[in-house]
C-alpha cells in the first residue's frame, strides 16, 4: 500500500497559492452593522473606483495574480454599456498595513467604492479604516467571518457550496451524511457549513471526525470514518479536504478499508477536478462537488487569453464581478447605486462564472453547478441555475 500511496504523499505536501490566499489566520470580525449605507455617486460622471491589489508583493505568483485582477477589471469597464468606470489602481503589497493606507488615500482621492483587497486579513484592516468614511468593500476573500457592515466578499464560500451540494444530495435520496474536516479553521468552518446546509436540506448528520492535518493524522482518522458510517448507517461522506491537502489519501484509504463510493456518496467542499491529474486519482470517480458555471467561465477564459495573451488566475474573475455589478447599478442612473440597498438586491447580477448575489450579511450566494468525475473526465449533473429562486437556491 506505502508504495501505491507514494504519489499521493507528494501531493498532499503541495499547497497552493490560493489556500494560502483566502484562508490567513482568523481574523476577528468587526462589527460594522451600524455603518452607512456607502456613498452616493453623480450618475452623468465616471463612478470613481479603487481597485487594491498586491502589486508589489513578494511572491512572484501573487504578483501575477495581482496583474490578472487588475485586467480583469480593465475588461469589464470596457465591456460595460454607457457607464464609464474610472479605475484607480492602488498598490497593496500584500500586507495589512499598506493595504489599509492604500484604502484611506483612495477615499481621499474621491473613490466612491473599493474592490479588494485579496487577504481576508488586509479586507478586515480597510473595511475598518474606511467604515466611518461611509464606503463599502468588495474583497477578493472567501472567508465568510470577515464579512459584514461595509465589507462583502466575493469569493466562493463554504456555506454557498455546502448549500448547494446537501441541497442536491438531498434531492438524490442521501438522508444521512458524514462530515470529515481537518482540525484548522478552514476545516472547522467548513464543518460548520456542511453541518447548517445538512439541516436546511432536511437530511441529517450522522457523525462527524477530525482529523489533524498531517500525514499521521489521515491515516489514524480512517478507522473513526469507518466506524462512523457504518454504526450510524450513513449514505454519504463529506469531504472538507482538496486535492493541495487530505483528498489524495482519503480518496484511496477509504474505499481501501472497505468504505466503496459504490454505496457510500463521497462529496467535496472543493473541487475535485482542480488541478487536472486529481481527476484520475480512482477514488474520487463518482463523487460529487460543485463549480461555478463551466459555459460560462469557459467563454470567460477565451476572451481574457485574446486579449491579454495569458490564461487567467481563476480568482481574477471576482475583480471582473465587481466592475460588472457597480456597472449594472450605476447604470439604473440613481445616486444610491452604490449603497447597502442596492448592492444587496435580490435579482443579483451577471458575473463571468454565472450568476451571483451579495447578501446582507456580507457573503455572496451563487449560482454553481453540480458535478462527478466519469472515467477520469468531469461530467456536469445538474447545470448551475441562471437566475435565483430556483433550483439549488
Amino acid at each position: 500500500m506505502f508504495a501505491v500511496l507514494s504519489p499521493v504523499r507528494k501531493l498532499f505536501g503541495r499547497f497552493t497559492i490560493l489556500i494560502s490566499i483566502l484562508w490567513l489566520a482568523a481574523c476577528q470580525p468587526v462589527d460594522l452593522s451600524n455603518t452607512g449605507g456607502g456613498k452616493s455617486i453623480n450618475p452623468s460622471a465616471p463612478v470613481p473606483v479603487a481597485l487594491l491589489i498586491p502589486l508589489s508583493a513578494q511572491s512572484p505568483q501573487e504578483q501575477n495574480l495581482a496583474r490578472d485582477l487588475e485586467n480583469a477589471a480593465r475588461l469589464a469597464a470596457s465591456d460595460l454599456d454607457s457607464v464609464k468606470i474610472d479605475l484607480r489602481v492602488y498598490d497593496t503589497g500584500g500586507q495589512a498595513g499598506l493595504a489599509q493606507s492604500a484604502a484611506l488615500s483612495a477615499v481621499a482621492d474621491g473613490a466612491k467604492i473599493i474592490i479588494g483587497p485579496l487577504h481576508a486579513e488586509s479586507a478586515n484592516a480597510v473595511a475598518v479604516a474606511v467604515a466611518n468614511r461611509n464606503v463599502n468593500v468588495l474583497a477578493f476573500s472567501n472567508n465568510a467571518t470577515i464579512a459584514g457592515g461595509n465589507l462583502f466578499v466575493l469569493g466562493q464560500t463554504f456555506q454557498n457550496t455546502a448549500d448547494r451540494l446537501a441541497s442536491f444530495a438531498s434531492r438524490q435520496g442521501k438522508k444521512r451524511f458524514v462530515a470529515v474536516h481537518s482540525n484548522n479553521l478552514s476545516g472547522q468552518l467548513g464543518k460548520q457549513a456542511i453541518e447548517q446546509a445538512v439541516a436546511i436540506s432536511g437530511a441529517t448528520m450522522a457523525g462527524s471526525v477530525g482529523y489533524d492535518f498531517s500525514q499521521q493524522g489521515v491515516v489514524a482518522a480512517i478507522p473513526a470514518i469507518k466506524a462512523a458510517v457504518t454504526n450510524n448507517n450513513a449514505d454519504a461522506i463529506f469531504l472538507t479536504s482538496n486535492t493541495a491537502g487530505a483528498l489524495p489519501l482519503f480518496s484511496q484509504m477509504l474505499p481501501e478499508a472497505g468504505i466503496s463510493p459504490a454505496t457510500t456518496q463521497f462529496i467535496g467542499l472543493s473541487r475535485w477536478d482542480t488541478p487536472p491529474q486529481t481527476l484520475a486519482l480512482p477514488g474520487v470517480q463518482g463523487g460529487w462537488f460543485a463549480l461555478p458555471d463551466p459555459q460560462r467561465s469557459a467563454q470567460y477564459i477565451t476572451r481574457f487569453q485574446a486579449a491579454y495573451g495569458n490564461s487567467p488566475h481563476a480568482i481574477s474573475g471576482l475583480a471582473y464581478d465587481a466592475i460588472a455589478a457597480i456597472g449594472a447599478l450605476a447604470k439604473s442612473g440613481s445616486r444610491t447605486a452604490l449603497t447597502r440597498g442596492s448592492l444587496t438586491q435580490p435579482a443579483g447580477f451577471q458575473g463571468v462564472n454565472g450568476v451571483f448575489r451579495l447578501l446582507a450579511d456580507g457573503t455572496n450566494e451563487r449560482g454553481l453547478a453540480v458535478a462527478t468525475i466519469r472515467d477520469q473526465k468531469l461530467v456536469v449533473i445538474a447545470p448551475a441555475p441562471q437566475g435565483f429562486g430556483g433550483a439549488g437556491f
